[in-house]
């Protein structure tokens, strides 16, 4: 079994060769161009910094408002950022992070093309987020988190960037019921985004552990795998058992929210 170490140097070296190929993680015999969603027709969109690796639209329920600062976590190249840059305007201010070196080259190469001066990309993991407590207003994530090997940590890290009172919109992969092995392997295989995903429940398990509050599932869509990837990895009796269960991999958008903590009850104050 790869510790997280490995899985992180393995995501990170999937992530660069697809920023130097220009492509996303279906490749030309796995068409899931069914697990994310269009972005062509939102204001701020480019074309080049879509590499169609996301599973929702995060900034269509993030409510993000003209003057906020923005965190994008795993902001590839640039595609989040600049939808999220189109609603905060010239006061606003939006950071992406991203843990490819390739990937925020390639941001920064986008962001060259739309002379916006308040983006910019740093490195870093979402384990250990380079900036300080209390940065964000909103927080931004397209299908990265199920690929973090501590999600605890992540969205620890997640709550301290935001301000109190703040709030994130996270689009991520989850699963629901037990999923056989040999089908959940063909499906990282098939679907590489859902390498990591976790069962839903333990999903909002640990945001509510994190301490975050009003934890809202804001749209679910199933993702179907095709027929023939179903029959090369079940049997027959299998697949019958599988189509009658609730067992299934879903695109999820969260929305949670960072409680404002009344200064008068810390025991050092009271």
């Amino acid at each position: 079994m790869k510790d997280a170490i490995e899985l992180k140097q393995e995501v990170r070296d999937k992530y660069n060769a697809l920023a130097r190929l220009n492509k996303s993680c279906c490749d030309d015999t796995n068409d899931c161009s069914f697990v994310g969603e269009s972005y062509a027709s939102l204001d701020g969109y480019v074309s080049e910094a879509d590499l169609g690796l996301g599973c929702g639209l995060p900034t269509e329920y993030a409510g993000i408002r003209a003057g906020d600062t923005v965190v994008d976590l795993g902001s590839g190249a640039g595609n989040d950022c600049f939808i999220a840059r189109s609603l905060t305007g010239d006061s606003g201010r939006v950071i992406g992070i991203d843990m490819a070196e390739d990937m925020l080259a390639k941001a920064y190469a986008n962001l060259d093309k739309t002379g916006y001066r308040n983006v910019e990309f740093r490195f870093g993991e979402i384990e250990e987020i380079p900036l300080a407590n209390d940065t964000a207003d909103v927080v931004v994530s397209n299908c990265v988190f199920n690929l973090v090997p501590d999600k605890t940590r992540a969205f620890a890290e997640t709550y301290r960037i935001l301000k109190p009172g703040a709030h994130f919109s996270i689009s991520d992969i989850v699963i629901q019921g037990t999923m056989p092995d040999a089908l959940r392997e063909a499906a990282e295989l098939y679907v590489g985004c859902v390498s990591g995903a976790l069962d839903r429940a333990e999903y909002l398990e640990i945001i509510a552990n994190a301490g975050f509050v009003d934890i809202r599932v804001m749209k679910e869509r199933q993702i179907v795998l095709n027929d023939d990837l179903l029959e090369r990895f079940m049997t027959a009796e299998e697949r019958k058992v599988f189509e009658r269960s609730d067992i299934g991999i879903y695109s999820v958008t969260i929305n949670a929210t960072k409680p404002v903590v009344d200064a008068c009850c810390d025991p050092e104050c009271c």
